[in-house]
């Protein structure tokens, strides 16, 4: 061995390992490139927990606002059912509350009608409306509506008074008495029928029906009542005629009738809707349309109030004549009304024929000689 050899020797026993440039991990290279050397940092993406958690937290607010709008939703349907529900029970009185006007006006309005027939049968109806009352106050109305539901009270127990009083009135026959005392009387107990209907209309539907537009409930009726549909019972002018008429059948029997001069009269009859006035003697051409009538006009010519007139209108055609009816339920001396005959049927056109008026002679009538008359007219097509 020579020295060259020597030299040629290399002893590596604690020879440190080569320095390595640090290599960027794989994760760093997913883009394809290695960032470069001394440019700037990229911010570091959110790590996959917190995308987790942020998901999360926006499922829960949406679940949390549709829970919210749901419950709202159902709150809203459930107090609108309340609402129906109570509406509903009131409908059910109210309709057959209103009855009882009708009911109280054929009674008055009978033929040969007593006091003392009057006294039961309006006994009677206080009864039914006091039953009413009694249901009414089971009702329990909603919070909203607890003044309303006070004033729906007030107005059946009016009518309860009312009925009463009328009833007490005719106890004991006090028409032969005093007529315009009863009257007075009488007249006194209905206004009690009349404020109900007011208390009814004002204070009690209207009342609620704003309540239901300030919280926007819809597809809710408020019913209303109306015990006397126009009847002007307050007022003791209504009541005399009346009175006179029951005091001739309290005094005289069934058949028996008030005393004074009885009768009705045909004042006018009139082609609908054209208007034309039929004259007797005289031909009418009437173009006959779908809507094609006849309005009758009636005079109490009398000195009495007579009730049930019934009249007749009769078309003559061949071989099957058009024949409708009427009822005037109650019309007072020297008073007109008014009726109307609308769907006639099928009429025959070109043919000559007669339109016929009769007007019932009423008990006590001595002259009929203006209850009735005949027009002859022809229909056409137009």
């Amino acid at each position: 061995m020579n020295r060259d050899d020597d030299d040629d020797i290399e002893f590596d026993f604690f020879a440190e390992p080569e320095t390595r440039e640090a290599q960027p991990s794989e994760r760093g290279f997913r883009g394809g490139q290695a960032p470069r050397e001394g440019g700037p940092r990229r911010p570091s993406a959110p790590s996959t927990p917190l995308l987790r958690l942020l998901g999360l937290i926006g499922f829960a607010i949406l679940i949390v606002v549709l829970l919210i709008l749901w419950v709202s939703s159902c709150g809203g349907t459930s107090k609108t059912s309340v609402y129906r529900s109570y509406m509903a029970k009131v409908g059910v009185v109210g309709t057959a509350s209103a009855k009882v006007g009708n009911q109280l006006m054929a009674a008055l309005n009978t033929a040969g009608i007593k006091s003392s027939d009057l006294d039961p049968k309006v006994h009677n109806l206080a009864q039914q409306e006091q039953q009413r009352l009694a249901t009414v106050e089971l009702v329990k109305p909603p919070k909203e509506l607890i003044e309303e539901h006070a004033m729906l009270l007030e107005a059946l127990q009016l009518r309860v008074a009312g009925l009463q009083g009328i009833a007490t009135v005719f106890h004991g026959n006090p028409v032969a008495k005093d007529r315009t005392a009863t009257a007075n009387s009488l007249a006194v107990a209905s206004q009690r029928l009349v404020a109900a209907d007011v208390v009814w209309a004002d204070l009690f539907k209207a009342a609620a029906d704003t309540e239901l537009q300030r919280q926007a409930i819809v597809g809710v009726t408020v019913p209303q009542s109306n015990l006397l549909a126009g009847n002007d019972l307050g007022s003791s002018r209504t009541w005399v005629p009346v009175l006179q008429r029951i005091q001739g059948a309290s005094t005289g029997g069934s058949t028996a009738t008030a005393a004074g001069l009885h009768g009705m009269g045909l004042v006018a009859v009139k082609v609908l809707p054209s208007g034309t006035l039929l004259a007797p003697g005289t031909e009418t051409t009437i173009v006959a349309k779908t809507d094609l009538g006849f309005e009758v006009t009636v005079l109490d010519t009398g000195e009495s109030q007579e009730v049930q007139v019934n009249v007749t209108l009769t078309i003559l055609q061949s071989p099957t004549p058009i024949v409708k009816k009427a009822v005037i339920d109650q019309i007072n001396p020297g008073e007109q009304k008014t009726i109307t005959f609308s769907d006639l049927g099928p009429v025959q056109f070109a043919t000559k024929t007669s339109v016929k008026v009769d007007v019932q002679p009423v008990p006590g009538e001595q002259s009929t000689a203006n209850n009735s008359a005949e027009f002859p007219v022809i229909f056409s097509l137009g």
